[in-house]
C-alpha cells in the first residue's frame, strides 16, 4: 500500500503526460507533505524530468494535482510559482550576461521592489560563494556556482515546494555535497523539496521517502531509511519487479 502522509502539500493522482503522441509518464500517484523531503529516483528516461515539468505546468498532463489545498491540474507555471511550488530545471539555466544579484531579481519578478531585495538577501545567505560575487557576471561562475545560482533563484519566491531536477549533475564531489547541504537547510527551515537525482547514496541521505520511476510508473515507494533499500531500487528499476508496480 501506498505510505500515509501527514498534512500533504503536493497531491498527484492518474497523471499522465508526454511529447506530442508519445506517452512518456502513465497513471503517476505521489505525494510530498509539508516540510518533507522526497526523492524521485529512477534510470535515463523513466520520465522524472517530465513529471516535474507536468507538475510545474511546463507540460500539458492529464490527471489531478492538488497544491496546499487546491487544485492545480489546469494551471501553469505561472500559476504554480504563485502559489509557492517552484521548479529548478535541470543543468545551471542563468542568464549568464547579468550580474549574480541582477539573475536574482529577475527572479523575483512580481514582487514589490522592497520585498523583492529582501528576499534575494534571504536566497543569497544558503549560498556565501556566490554572495561574495553578487555584482559579477554570471558568466565567470563556475559550473558549480552558476547551480548555486540556479537554485538561489527558486528561493527567491519563498516556495513552500522547491523541486530539483539533478542539481548535482556535471559537479565535483565537493560541489554536490554543498548543493545538496543547501537543500537539507531548506528542509530544516519548512520548505518541502523533491529531488529528482542519480546519486543515490546522497540523495537517501537528504531525504525522507522515496519514489522510484522505471518506464513511465511509479515502481517503488519507501522509507529512505529502510534496510537493503538500494538493492530494491535496482530490482525495480531494472528486474522483473519493473513490469508492475512494488508496493511496500
Amino acid at each position: 500500500m501506498p505510505i500515509s502522509v501527514r498534512d500533504p502539500l503536493l497531491e498527484v493522482s492518474g497523471l499522465s503526460a508526454g511529447y506530442g503522441k508519445i506517452g512518456v509518464l502513465h497513471g503517476i500517484e505521489l505525494t510530498v507533505g509539508a516540510g518533507e523531503a522526497v526523492a524521485l529516483l529512477g534510470p535515463n528516461g523513466a520520465g522524472k524530468t517530465t513529471l516535474l515539468r507536468a507538475i510545474s505546468g511546463l507540460l500539458p498532463r492529464s490527471g489531478r494535482i492538488r497544491f496546499a489545498g487546491k487544485d492545480m491540474s489546469a494551471t501553469g507555471p505561472r500559476d504554480a510559482v504563485s502559489a509557492g511550488l517552484v521548479h529548478v530545471v535541470e543543468g545551471h539555466r542563468v542568464f549568464t550576461q547579468l550580474s549574480v544579484f541582477d539573475n536574482l531579481l529577475l527572479a523575483g519578478y512580481g514582487l514589490p521592489r522592497s520585498a523583492r531585495v529582501h528576499q534575494v538577501e534571504e536566497a543569497l545567505a544558503f549560498f556565501p560563494e556566490i554572495a561574495e560575487k553578487r555584482r559579477d557576471l554570471a558568466a565567470t561562475l563556475s559550473g558549480g556556482q552558476q547551480q548555486m545560482l540556479a537554485v538561489a533563484q527558486g528561493l527567491v519566491q519563498r516556495p513552500r515546494l522547491l523541486m530539483l531536477d539533478e542539481p548535482s549533475a556535471g559537479l565535483s564531489p565537493v560541489l554536490v555535497d554543498r548543493v545538496l547541504a543547501a537543500a537539507a537547510q531548506l528542509r530544516r527551515t519548512g520548505t518541502a523539496i523533491l529531488l529528482v537525482e542519480q546519486l543515490i547514496e546522497k540523495a537517501l541521505a537528504t531525504v525522507d521517502r522515496v519514489y522510484a520511476l522505471a518506464r513511465g510508473t511509479i515502481v517503488l515507494e519507501a522509507h529512505a531509511g529502510e534496510a537493503d533499500l538500494p538493492n530494491r531500487l535496482e530490482q525495480a528499476y531494472f528486474g522483473q519487479d519493473a513490469q508492475a508496480p512494488l508496493q511496500t
